[in-house]
């Protein structure tokens, strides 16, 4: 109570005339104010200046705090973009998305500034930006930015700031599923196949490592480029508050120079499958075909009205099936024929099991998907039941694959794919389960390895197996 009446009596202190001021300033050096000068008629009391001068300085730095604070929230600078700190509020929360009015070209960091959460509405759950990009420590920081991935060093070259929006780190999945795709094939010729010595044509094997070459430069580069492009713009009122280092957000790229980088990427890889099917002398463009079908779905996977991602089952298996059965099918068609139903049966099961891979992902954002409501299986079954979906859809697929490459006789890829299934179980009972938010990073370095293994052991036993008749 003391404290709320001297702060009270210094503020009509100091909004009086100056005389006025001096003749309270002795009043309360000598020790007494009387009750009438203060509000409220409390009754006389006596007060050091230094306590005064104490809260004067605590009510002035507060004040110039939230002056400094509603400066930066709504001043059209390039700091506006830096994550705010985590609203808590008490119902729903939504971001108030940037101006979609923002000319073409021009760069965000010019822009007019935003508040990036609606305050007319209230949130259930705080939202905590993850704040500015910090520099790895361990000299990474160049390859870290050329990767696209957190820790990246800054750079100005708008080469290098292209290169870091495809995520070429998401390229090396689609790269090994092409791999898969040619081993299944089984018309994949080495330039000097030390198993085989009937397999030793140099001229042929350099033409079919250029064919494979491109395809990976397709399904990588190109596509999966695209897809990363077309995901981040879509996702930029987002990576405002969560990840405002990366590209567009950051304003180290306009508008303008992304559209154009999204349609350059479309109509170059779509170019390049149309060559690689007349390449391979296909009379249906097959691999054309599989690029239109991917692009599409990474673009409803991305953009409204549908965006997939919002829905934690069909955009899962969207994102497996991107990155495992589409790259498949495009080097198997490259190198051989998509014509019997088990080449498109085995790899969709396998993006079966990327869906559950892809759930791990999800586990550590579901506070914040549950807030900007999107529905993934975390959100929707609860992080207990989302993890016994990841680990029964990873492991029984493969057990299915398993089962059937011993049934057509292979018992020895069979028992292999039961070999490399062990590790993931034992990961799963140690890592996954117990706690999937805290080990995810943990889980997936160490149980993936023995998944991709099984996908190519998968491959090459098709490309040997002897169909015969059979489908």
């Amino acid at each position: 109570q003391v404290q709320v009446d001297t702060l009270l009596c210094t503020t009509l202190t100091h909004s009086s005339p100056p005389d006025e001021r001096e003749q309270k300033k002795e009043k309360q050096q000598s020790g007494t104010i009387p009750s009438s000068e203060c509000i409220g008629n409390q009754p006389p009391f006596r007060l050091c200046e230094e306590k005064q001068e104490k809260m004067k300085t605590v009510l002035s730095s507060a004040m110039l705090g939230a002056m400094a604070s509603g400066t930066c929230a709504f001043s059209p600078s390039a700091g506006s973009f830096i994550a705010r700190s985590a609203l808590k509020v008490n119902s729903p929360t939504s971001l108030k998305m940037i101006d979609g009015n923002m000319k073409r070209g021009k760069s965000f960091s010019d822009s007019e500034s935003f508040y990036p959460f609606d305050t007319a509405m209230a949130s259930k759950s705080a939202l905590s930006a993850k704040g500015p990009n910090s520099e790895a420590d361990d000299g990474s920081s160049g390859l870290r930015q050329l990767l696209g991935v957190k820790g990246a060093s800054e750079t100005k070259d708008i080469w290098k700031i292209r290169l870091q929006l495809t995520k070429p780190v998401t390229w090396i999945p689609l790269v090994w599923g092409v791999m898969c795709g040619a081993a299944a094939s089984g018309n994949y010729h080495w330039m000097w196949n030390p198993f085989d010595p009937n397999d030793r044509d140099v001229m042929l094997g350099a033409t079919d490592a250029a064919k494979g070459l491109v395809a990976m430069i397709l399904a990588g580069p190109f596509l999966t480029g695209f897809t990363q492009t077309i995901n981040d713009w879509y996702d930029k009122e987002i990576d405002a508050i969560n990840e405002p280092y990366r590209p567009i957000p950051s304003g180290a790229i306009s508008e303008g120079e992304v559209i154009a980088q999204i349609w350059i990427l479309l109509l170059g890889g779509l170019g390049i499958s149309y060559g690689l099917d007349v390449w391979a002398g296909h009379d249906f463009p097959v691999v054309f075909a599989l690029s239109v079908f991917g692009s599409f779905i990474s673009y409803i996977y991305s953009a409204p009205p549908l965006k997939l991602k919002q829905n934690g089952w069909a955009g899962n298996y969207a994102l497996g099936a991107s990155y495992i059965s589409l790259p498949w099918w495009c080097g198997q068609a490259v190198f051989g024929e998509l014509d019997r139903p088990v080449f498109w049966i085995l790899p969709i099961l396998y993006s079966i099991a990327g869906l559950g891979i892809a759930i791990v992902n999800d586990f550590k954002s579901v506070e914040g998907d549950r807030a900007m409501g999107l529905n993934s299986l975390p959100v929707a079954f609860g992080i207990d039941g989302a993890k016994w979906i990841c680990a029964g859809s990873v492991t029984l697929t493969q057990l299915g694959v398993a089962g059937y490459l011993a049934s057509i006789g292979e018992t020895a890829y069979g028992a292999g794919i039961l070999a490399l299934i062990l590790p993931q179980i034992y990961f799963q009972a140690t890592l996954l389960i117990p706690d999937p938010v805290a080990n995810d990073v943990k889980y997936q370095a160490q149980s993936q390895p023995f998944f991709v293994f099984g996908i190519l052991a998968t491959a090459l036993c098709l490309g040997h197996h002897d169909f015969g008749d059979l489908a």
